[in-house]
């Protein structure tokens, strides 16, 4: 039961580590993905980051910092940093920000 208890514990340990890894903070120009983009039937934030020479596209899960931060960008353009998780869907990266603000 000890081995158990103990395998639990590195698996829980592990898995923090992991979810760590994942959280990034991005900085650039925060647009409407409907309104200044055109690209979807609903309002949904986007960054978009200068990344190796080229403009990636994060597009910000409507959902907590991102919805209440939406009325900031919406219809202008706005330098903006955000930190949350990142992850692929549909050839997008998505983020699941934690926080969403004015760039200084």
């Amino acid at each position: 039961m000890r081995k158990l208890y103990a395998l639990l514990a590195v698996t829980v340990i592990s898995s923090g580590v992991v979810l760590a890894a994942d959280t990034k903070t991005i900085t650039g120009e925060g647009k409407c993905a409907k309104c200044a983009l055109g690209e979807t039937k609903t309002c949904q934030n986007v960054i978009e980051v200068e990344e190796g020479g080229k403009t990636v596209k994060y597009y910000l899960a409507h959902e907590g910092a991102s919805k209440k931060y939406h009325g900031t960008i919406c219809q202008k353009t706005v330098k903006t940093t955000a930190t949350g998780e990142v992850k692929e869907e549909d050839g997008k990266k998505v983020m699941t920000a934690t926080t969403v603000k004015k760039a200084d």
